[in-house]
């Protein structure tokens, strides 16, 4: 488990902001089977969801904390293109078993039995209110992101990390992890990205360009844009004519995978100072009146 960087002596406030949406999805859909209580009401999102929280929480020991869900509200990145997430379910339309957000209520009660702030976003994704925080506090503070969404990589600093929760598997993202894996800097992510597309968001990159030749021609470029405006310059022709075919498509993805700190945040990291009291996740449930 690559969690070492967690352990060390710690000189700055901790603040751990925890993608919701993507840990309930995570849980709920990882579960090997429907759990449900005495009561025969499923816990098994609930309780996923709380289980590994708390074990992120004891491994990263944060002295902030904060979980932003996705709320229900029209997507401006739609406006851009109506295709971007068009691939995603719709879970309005499956049953109560099948759907993660039957048992949002029950973890926004362990969120409160727990005295751990949480926000459900209103105007943007939770993506953007996440960036905001780490752009906005990760100067002052170290910043760690727990989600399994690969765009958050373009945040990644010396004092922002990605945490990966996988159990004992769990990778803690830094600019090295970057580097080795792309063979960028993390301020170069959503420029590769969007230059390759992103399947998870329904968002088509550059035909003939893949994450090796994006890396390439990044490190030559710096940046899209730079890339675009000397295009010309490309040396292999049918990634020249692919670029340049697709520019204005380059420049719309940018705009769609680009995460900035244009969202207000509803709390001061002094709201969100938290202590954890080591509570176990049966604790919790039975707190809440699940077990």
């Amino acid at each position: 488990m690559d969690s070492e960087r967690y352990k060390k002596e710690r000189t700055l406030d901790r603040l751990l902001v925890i993608d919701g949406s993507n840990l309930l999805f995570q849980m709920f859909l990882g579960m090997p089977a429907r759990i449900v209580n005495e009561q025969g009401k499923a816990i098994q999102g609930t309780l996923g969801f709380t289980g590994a929280m708390l074990k992120i929480i004891r491994m990263v020991k944060p002295t902030h904390l904060l979980v932003v869900l996705d709320g229900e509200h029209e997507n401006a990145r739609c406006e851009l293109d109506a295709e971007y997430k068009a691939n995603r379910a719709d879970y309005s339309e499956v049953s109560e078993e099948e759907n993660p957000f039957s048992q949002l209520p029950d973890v926004y009660r362990a969120l409160d039995y727990l005295k751990i702030r949480y926000i459900e976003t209103t105007d943007c994704e939770a993506d953007d209110l996440i960036a905001a925080y780490a752009l906005s506090y990760g100067r002052a503070a170290e910043v760690v992101i727990s989600s399994f969404d690969s765009d958050f990589f373009q945040l990644i600093t010396e004092r922002v990390s990605v945490l990966r929760y996988r159990g004992e598997k769990t990778t803690v993202c830094t600019p090295e992890f970057v580097a080795k894996k792309f063979g960028i800097v993390p301020a170069q992510y959503a420029d590769l990205k969007s230059l390759v597309g992103d399947h998870a968001d329904n968002i088509r990159g550059a035909e003939k360009v893949g994450v090796k030749t994006a890396a390439e021609l990044l490190r030559e470029f710096g940046t899209l844009e730079n890339i675009l405006l000397y295009a010309e310059k490309i040396r292999k022709l049918s990634v020249r004519e692919s670029i340049m075919r697709n520019s204005e498509r380059l420049r719309i993805n940018y705009r769609l995978i680009k995460l900035g700190e244009g969202s207000a945040l509803p709390f001061e990291l002094q709201d969100l100072e938290y202590c954890d009291d080591g509570k176990t996740t049966n604790e919790v449930l039975k707190g809440i009146g699940l077990r």
